[in-house]
């Protein structure tokens, strides 16, 4: 463990800063894409610095061909040997700082091993699981954005403001593939991403029926279904998918992490609950209706272009919890089975009315 009155250096000027940056963010797919807005805020911030990501190959699969950065890609640890593997990958390895961008015991304990004079980590409130016992610095706590929250970091470094921008890797192969799935799709193309990895965030399936049903009668659209490949939510975009067979695309299970950002970059809007795809469309430039009542958007939805988003939270905190919404922590959820059932389909119906144009 350094010892806590060490300081960070002095740089004068940054572009000469050559310092060795370590970067640990190993999931989930979402935080990941808000993770690299700050690392690009990083490389405007320090030109000469070497920045080496480690993260998950879950990850890595959308971040490969990131430019300026390398990357250690490890499993997240599960076993004795599994962490003897890391130290030993980094026993003579040396950077000038980590920036400890999660937060749980089984990261924490990779940090010792990361060997660096500066560790930049979480604030007491967000540092959870003793994450504060492996780093000699904090990010000032702040009721915001997660992605602010990974800025703040850059910006602890730094002593200047960052912002968000965003350039996934896409290779050409990954936007044609997109095109190619596009091509006997009628437009406007709206997007569905309809399950969430907690069951508590996921909406009612009849509901997304209804909005497939609305958005195909009145805007002539073609639906595009997007997730992962377990059963639960393959199963549901299989349901999806046969209500209006000429006019749907059920990709779920079928993309890879790039695919499924060209996908939704091609998207005219994406329609999901508090998941990673929200993040990845933001990133795209995709208009989002999110779909929150566990959460504040404030905190989890596509940063900074909250105007589409369906926001039930405070009514499922005065429901649910007994209290109005500026009365408690600001990372608090509402674990209640029926929160999202606060979300109506009228609702996505008004979002939708105001990116789609006048129903047809």
């Amino acid at each position: 463990m350094v010892h806590l009155s060490t300081r960070l250096p002095l740089v004068n000027d940054h572009s000469q800063a050559n310092l060795r940056i370590a970067i640990v963010r190993f999931s989930a797919l979402g935080d990941v894409v808000m993770v690299s807005a700050a690392v690009l805020a990083l490389q405007l911030s320090f030109p000469a610095a070497t920045i080496t990501w480690i993260t998950s190959p879950f990850a890595y699969a959308l971040l490969k061909g990131m430019d300026g950065v390398n990357f250690e890609v490890f499993d997240k640890p599960r076993t004795f040997a599994d962490y003897r593997a890391f130290y030993r990958a980094f026993r003579h390895r040396q950077f000038d700082v980590v920036l400890a961008m999660q937060a749980n015991l089984r990261i924490n304990l990779l940090y010792p091993a990361l060997h660096a004079p500066v560790k930049i980590g979480f604030d007491r409130t967000r540092a959870r699981e003793g994450q504060w016992l492996f780093c000699n610095r904090q990010i000032p706590f702040s009721d915001s954005h997660l992605t602010d929250s990974f800025l703040s970091f850059v910006e602890t470094l730094s002593g200047s403001p960052a912002m968000a921008t965003w350039k996934l890797p896409l290779d050409a192969s990954d936007e044609g593939w997109a095109r190619e799935q596009f091509q006997s799709l009628p437009k406007p193309w709206v997007a569905i991403h309809p399950h969430s990895s907690k069951a508590e965030r996921n909406w009612l399936p009849e509901r997304y029926e209804e909005i497939v049903t609305q958005a195909i009668s009145r805007w002539k659209s073609g639906v595009v279904l997007t997730g992962g490949n377990s059963a639960t939510e393959m199963a549901l975009c299989e349901r999806l998918s046969h209500l209006f067979p000429d006019h749907t695309l059920n990709l779920c299970g079928k993309s890879s992490p790039k695919q499924l950002a060209a996908v939704l970059g091609l998207a005219d809007v994406l329609i999901a609950p508090d998941t990673g795809a929200v993040h990845i469309a933001r990133a795209m430039g995709t208009p989002v209706v999110g779909l929150y009542a566990v959460a504040s958007p404030k905190l989890t939805g596509p940063y900074r272009q909250l105007e589409y988003c369906v926001d039930r939270y405070p009514q499922a905190v005065k429901k649910y919890l007994g209290k109005d919404a500026d009365e408690v922590p600001w990372n608090t959820r509402v674990h209640h089975p029926d929160a999202m059932a606060l979300i109506e389909v009228s609702d996505v119906i008004f979002q939708l009315e105001k990116l789609l144009g006048p129903l047809i």
